[in-house]
């Protein structure tokens, strides 16, 4: 059975995930910080990775290097999930750890078939559903797909 990975869960990990955190906290079962690659997962173990309230926390330059290693640990046509806040609001600016805003327009970097995809050309992802509110949070499902 593939794995149900939960990053940066902190104390709040999904039922039925495993956790990962860099914090040793009740809830995690592996300690490891996610900007540390590579994660301690093999090539394609995970049908699903989660990323909820975290890639707000992760460095910038560390963003494609994440999703990247999010696309490794991921069986083929595995679902990533990330929520987060949106972009500037002010969810976003008041927590003084977040460093890493995002807005629609950054899934398209990750999204083969748009011209962003072409700057950076990381692992493709296709984007099943993307919901946000200017004044809140983004939530993201995306699907992996098979490299050129």
């Amino acid at each position: 059975m593939k794995i149900l990975l939960d990053v940066g869960c902190g104390n709040a990990k999904h039922e039925h995930y495993i956790g990962m955190d860099k914090r040793k906290l009740d809830g995690v079962d592996v300690v490891h910080d996610a900007e540390d690659f590579p994660w301690p997962f093999e090539d394609e173990s995970c049908s699903v990775v989660i990323l909820s309230q975290i890639m707000e926390h992760i460095k910038p330059w560390f963003s494609i290097d994440v999703m990247n290693e999010c696309w490794r640990i991921s069986e083929p046509e595995g679902y990533l999930c990330i929520k987060m806040p949106y972009g500037m609001n002010a969810t976003y600016v008041q927590d003084p750890t977040h460093c890493n805003p995002w807005n629609e327009n950054t899934l398209q970097y990750f999204n083969r078939d748009h011209e962003f995809y072409r700057i950076y050309r990381p692992k493709p992802w296709n984007i099943e559903k993307a919901i946000w509110d200017i004044h809140s949070n983004m939530d993201i499902v995306m699907r992996k797909q098979a490299e050129d």
